[in-house]
């Protein structure tokens, strides 16, 4: 018997000290990567944004939003900095993620919630016929935009992203877990000292089979996401994923606005065979770019690509512009 309290005296000391490490770590975060941007009460959720202007007119309204792990900073630093020097740029921290809040637990996770979230906050900042720009997670996101915001939207690009669902991809038992009091323990004592010691591993694999970008974790103000509320927001995410994408892809074929996908080939964590093919066999005149030799960070990769798919979508969505010299 003493053996048993042993072990369980052993467990809670555990859970205990990975607690104290989880709050000190997440303390530690928010104090060296503060907010970049401005607040936005949507919803019930407080967003998190930046809206850069660029010098001049802008030629039209690009929005971005992050992936899984990330954040606006990570997204303005791949894309934003050099596509903010023509377009008027809106970057987000996706609900629950960077420094934006999430309330309502895994519903709040839902990608069309999270579309409708960032989409009332496009309205009230006097967005229309923007170009929608979703990497990775965010491409479950993307096409609610072209299906259920039109007045926001004008075009969408989905970059590497998760659109289809997959087989043998329910995971029920983790959806289940992560809305359980142990998953709630879990992500705020254990799981993140486990998650930082694979952070290596997991940087390399999702840049593979390049070599992540020099400086990316602390340009891209990555260690937010291990803080333990971003950290359960992303859990979440994972958990309503498959079941999303099932239920999403159905209407993917309604989708009339034009539409860009842009894949590596050589993507090991979103593969584009299933994810990019299928979506864009589903949306009419859809087109796909697929980027041989590159793995899941295109945008890195081959940033010339992306960029100038991205501007030819805001150039075939732009209001015609005054020519100088005519009337």
């Amino acid at each position: 018997m003493s053996f048993v309290f042993g072990l369980l005296a052993a467990f809670l000391l555990l859970v205990a000290a990975g607690a104290a490490f989880t709050y000190t770590y997440g303390w530690f975060v928010g104090r060296r990567y503060p907010p970049t941007g401005r607040f936005m009460a949507v919803q019930g959720c407080r967003l998190h944004y930046q809206d850069i202007q660029p010098t001049g007119q802008p030629r039209g309204t690009i929005v971005l939003l992050h992936g899984a792990s990330s954040n606006l900073v990570e997204s303005m630093f791949g894309l934003g900095s050099h596509l903010a020097r023509h377009y008027r740029v809106i970057a987000f921290d996706r609900p629950g993620h960077g420094w934006s809040e999430r309330t309502g637990g895994l519903s709040a996770a839902e990608p069309a919630r999270q579309a409708a979230v960032m989409a009332e906050a496009l309205r009230r900042l006097d967005v229309h016929n923007a170009v929608v720009v979703g990497h990775s997670w965010s491409g479950t996101v993307v096409p609610h935009f072209a299906l259920d915001h039109r007045d926001v939207t004008g075009a969408i690009l989905i970059l590497s992203g998760i659109t289809t669902p997959w087989p043998g991809g329910y995971i029920g038992w983790y959806r289940r877990l992560v809305s359980s009091w142990a998953g709630w323990l879990a992500m705020r004592s254990l799981a993140l000292p486990v998650t930082l010691a694979l952070r290596p591993w997991m940087k390399r694999k999702t840049y593979a089979p390049q070599p992540p970008t020099p400086g990316i974790v602390r340009k891209g103000f990555i260690p937010l996401a291990f803080r333990p509320r971003a950290y359960e927001a992303n859990m979440q995410d994972f958990a309503v994923m498959f079941e999303a994408v099932s239920r999403q892809s159905p209407r993917y074929g309604e989708i009339r606005v034009p539409t860009t996908v842009i894949a590596g080939e050589c993507d090991e964590i979103v593969w584009s065979d299933l994810h990019s093919r299928s979506f864009a066999n589903a949306v009419p005149g859809a087109q796909l770019i697929l980027l041989p030799g590159i793995g899941h960070m295109p945008q890195y990769a081959d940033g010339r690509t992306v960029l100038a798919a991205i501007e030819a979508l805001a150039e075939q969505v732009a209001p015609a512009r005054a020519v100088p010299g005519q009337a």
